[in-house]
C-alpha cells in the first residue's frame, strides 16, 4: 500500500481541491498540503454533479478549502452548494499567460493550478455570497443597465438616420433638442403603402426608434421603483451620503457584495474599485501611475459622486481650490477625491 493510500485510510490527510468550471462540466483536482496530486475527475455542472464532486473529494481526506474559478459565472452553482455544505471557499484568478505558455492548457491542468493557488494563497480571494439581497439587486441592475444602454443607442441611431435622411425631413428635425426630437419622431405619420420610398422608410424607422425609446424609459422607471426600496433596505446610511443616489449606491453595494467582511481594509476596497494608485517607482524615481484595473462600474459611480460634490459641496470645492494651488491638475484632483470617497464609502458599507 502506498503512503498516500495509508494516510487516506487512516483519515489523517488534509486536502485542497481546485475546480476549473465550464458551462456543462466541472473538472476537479485534489492535492495534499505538500502539493502532491491525489486525483483528478470531471463532473456534470448540475446539483447531482456538485454533490458527487464533494463526495469524491472527501474520500481523499479532510477538505480544508475549495478553490473555484469563476464563482460569479459558470461556478456560481457549485459555489452555492459548497457554501451550503459549510466548505471554505476561495475564488481563483485564471493562471497568467506566461504560466500557461510554459505549462500548457487543459481542464485538469487548470484545476490543479487552482488548487496550488489556494494552497499558496496567490491570486485568490473570498468569493461574493450570492444568496442574499445584494444578489437580487445585481439581477435588477443587469436589466436596468441593459435598458439604459439600449435607450442611448436609440438616440444615436435616430441622429445617424437624420444625417442621410431626405433634405426636408433632415432640416425639420436635426436642430431639435433630444426630447423634442423624440416626440416629433414618435408622432410621425408615414405612409406605409409607400414603404419603398426613402423618405417614408426613414419616417417609419424614426417612429419605431422613438417609440422603443419611450418603452425603454418606462421599463427603467419600473425597475427604479423596485431598486430604490431594496437599496434602502440593504443599507440606508449609504443613501444619506452627499452625492449618493439609488443608482450609485446600488452599484457600490453590488461591487462590495453581501459578505462585506471579505474586504480586508479600505485600501482593498479602493483597489477593488480601481481608485488606488499603483506604485511605479524605480531607482531614485518615486511615483505612482493610474490604476486601470478593478470594477470599472464602481469607478464610474465614484466619479459621479465626485462631480456631484464639486457642484454642491463646499468642503469638496475648498479641497479643489487648495489642491489646485499646490499645482495639481483637475484630473489628478478628481483621482484624489475618488480615493477619499472610497474610504468614506467603505466604512459605511462595512458598518
Amino acid at each position: 500500500m502506498t503512503t498516500i493510500a495509508r494516510e487516506v485510510e487512516c483519515g489523517q490527510i488534509e486536502v485542497v481541491v481546485g475546480v476549473d468550471t465550464h458551462g456543462d462540466t466541472h473538472t476537479a483536482a485534489v492535492i495534499d498540503m505538500t502539493g502532491r496530486v491525489l486525483g483528478c475527475a470531471q463532473f456534470p455542472a448540475d446539483s447531482r454533479g456538485y454533490a458527487g464532486l464533494l463526495a469524491w473529494v472527501v474520500r481523499f481526506g479532510v477538505l480544508l478549502i475549495a478553490a473555484v474559478e469563476g464563482t460569479g459565472a459558470y461556478g456560481a452553482g457549485l459555489a452555492r452548494h459548497l457554501h451550503a455544505e459549510g466548505v471554505d471557499l476561495l475564488e481563483i484568478d485564471r493562471p497568467d499567460r506566461k504560466t500557461r505558455r510554459f505549462a500548457g492548457k487543459s481542464d485538469p491542468l487548470d484545476a490543479e493550478a487552482a488548487a496550488r493557488a489556494a494552497l499558496s494563497r496567490v491570486r485568490a480571494g473570498v468569493p461574493k455570497d450570492r444568496s442574499g439581497r445584494v444578489e437580487a439587486l445585481r439581477n435588477l441592475r443587469v436589466a436596468r443597465r441593459s435598458a439604459v444602454d439600449q435607450r442611448a443607442d436609440c438616440v444615436r441611431r435616430i441622429k445617424t438616420l437624420l444625417v442621410t435622411a431626405p433634405d426636408e425631413l433632415r432640416e425639420r428635425l436635426r436642430r431639435l433638442p433630444d426630447r423634442e426630437l423624440l416626440t416629433a419622431c414618435a408622432r410621425a405619420r408615414p405612409d406605409t403603402t409607400r414603404v419603398g420610398e426613402p423618405a417614408q422608410a426613414a419616417k417609419i424607422a424614426l417612429r419605431f426608434l422613438a417609440r422603443r425609446h419611450a418603452a425603454l424609459t418606462t421599463e427603467i422607471d419600473e425597475l427604479d421603483t423596485l431598486i430604490e426600496p431594496l437599496v434602502v433596505a440593504i443599507n440606508p446610511a449609504l443613501l444619506a451620503l452627499n452625492g449618493v443616489g439609488p443608482d450609485v449606491a446600488g452599484q457600490l453595494l453590488v461591487t462590495a457584495g453581501e459578505n462585506t467582511d471579505r474586504l480586508r481594509s479600505e485600501a482593498a476596497f479602493a483597489m477593488l474599485c480601481g481608485v488606488a494608485p499603483i506604485p511605479a517607482s524605480s531607482g531614485k524615481t518615486r511615483r505612482h501611475r493610474l490604476n486601470r484595473g478593478g470594477d470599472r462600474q464602481a469607478n464610474a459611480a465614484l466619479y459621479r459622486i465626485v462631480l456631484c460634490r464639486l457642484r454642491r459641496d463646499p468642503r469638496t470645492q475648498a479641497y479643489m481650490r487648495r489642491r489646485t494651488e499646490q499645482g495639481l491638475s483637475k484630473k489628478e484632483i478628481i483621482r484624489c477625491l475618488k480615493r477619499l470617497i472610497a474610504r468614506e464609502i467603505y466604512y459605511v458599507i462595512t458598518t
